[in-house]
């Protein structure tokens, strides 16, 4: 029992020193930020959407996007990534109605060194012209209206080069309730939003469902080629714009909503494990570490606390529920967020273990050839590009 005491001690000062020192990884905060004033002028956008086998979620994104009220010109390209599902044809005939001009196209053949979603953007931006700013964002990305024109005014007012949002994800079964949250707050936790909004930090980090950049911050940083082999490709290129003197800004969506279903843990599993072991660089050394540390700061605590008070050991129970309740308190702002009641804040050592056995299983997967699988391809290599640098927040 003193061992698992001292061991809980350690787990408690290591949420005391994230919850205080760790760039305020847990608040909320970070919203777009306010219109200083009107642009004097609009300037144009087009926002590229790579779409492969996406039939069942455009009827609920594409119109919203197609929808938007912008004061400048605006239009946007659809690059049909060789779908099999009709999401094509269902695209142009989502385009029937009045709104943003829609372009469909389709890329070539995909070549080695490039994932499937870079590659479509590459041939999205290059059929974007000259546009100022070019508006990234996913198929199953729904825009509220004012979107569009409230992030270019964001980017505009604040001489930004990157504004992107994390888009509020669906939360509607069960398993995405316990899930969901959880996600989004160990991004955070990865790459704290305040931290890599400050020009001077090292941190940087964007979330691929919805990221505006400007033509020339693109460019300067090579381009989509520059993160061509990239499976975590919105960290990337925030870090390639960051990296070549951009500003960057990331934080959480209020007009900005992921429609794509996870009704099960199936899906959710895979949305995780496929790109978990590249974020640890497709290091066994992280890997372990990182299973260290996801026990000692997630595991220990309610395993001390829960042993302790059965075994009436109240040191170890008292170290334990308060390095458990600091783990609580920092998740409870995601889960208002997420319209969540703050009492599922105790489960997160149990969506925690999900974690690690998912993280587990994407360096297994990568170990058998499988890699990061999606849409019907499979990367099971590292690609330099995808490597984080020495700044990666872990």
């Amino acid at each position: 029992m003193t061992v698992l005491w001292w061991v809980s001690v350690v787990a408690l000062l290591a949420w005391v020193w994230l919850a205080v020192c760790h760039g305020g990884f847990w608040r909320t905060d970070q919203r777009l930020p306010p219109r200083l004033a009107e642009p004097s002028r609009w300037p144009d956008v087009v926002a590229v959407v790579p779409a492969r086998d996406e039939a069942g979620v455009l009827p609920l994104s594409l119109p919203s996007l197609l929808a938007q009220q912008y004061p400048g010109r605006a239009r946007v390209v659809l690059v049909d990534d060789h779908s099999t599902d009709g999401t094509a044809e269902l695209a142009r005939m989502l385009a029937a109605a009045p709104g943003l001009e829609l372009e469909v196209t389709t890329p070539p053949p995909l070549p080695e060194g490039w994932t499937g979603k870079l590659w479509a953007l590459r041939h999205g931006v290059a059929r974007a012209g000259d546009a100022e700013w070019l508006l990234l964002t996913d198929a199953d990305i729904a825009h509220r209206p004012g979107s569009l024109r409230e992030l270019v005014a964001a980017g505009e007012a604040h001489g930004l080069d990157l504004v992107s949002q994390m888009a509020r994800l669906r939360v509607a079964s069960g398993w995405e309730r316990l899930i969901v949250p959880a996600f989004v707050y160990f991004f955070a936790q990865l790459y704290p939003f305040r931290r890599a909004n400050r020009p001077a930090s090292r941190t940087a980090a964007a979330a691929g469902g919805c990221s505006l950049v400007r033509r020339q911050a693109l460019e300067r940083a090579g381009g989509v080629a520059a993160i061509r082999g990239a499976v975590i490709d919105d960290v990337s290129l925030a870090r390639a714009v960051k990296r070549t003197g951009g500003r960057t800004w990331l934080g959480l969506a209020d007009r900005v909503d992921s429609v794509r279903p996870y009704p099960g843990l199936a899906p959710l599993w895979r949305m995780v494990s496929r790109s978990a072991y590249a974020q640890l660089r497709y290091s066994p050394a992280l890997l372990l570490g990182t299973v260290l540390g996801l026990t000692l700061v997630y595991l220990v605590p309610p395993v001390a606390a829960i042993t302790g008070l059965l075994t009436a050991d109240w040191r170890t129970a008292g170290t334990g529920l308060a390095a458990w309740a600091v783990m609580a308190a920092t998740f409870a702002p995601m889960l208002r967020y997420y319209d969540r009641p703050v009492t599922e804040a105790p489960l997160l050592p149990f969506t925690a273990l999900l974690y690690l056995l998912m993280t587990v299983d994407s360096a297994v997967q990568h170990w058998c050839g499988r890699g990061s699988a999606w849409k019907g391809r499979t990367y099971p290599h590292p690609r330099s590009a995808d490597r984080p640098s020495t700044t990666h927040q872990a």
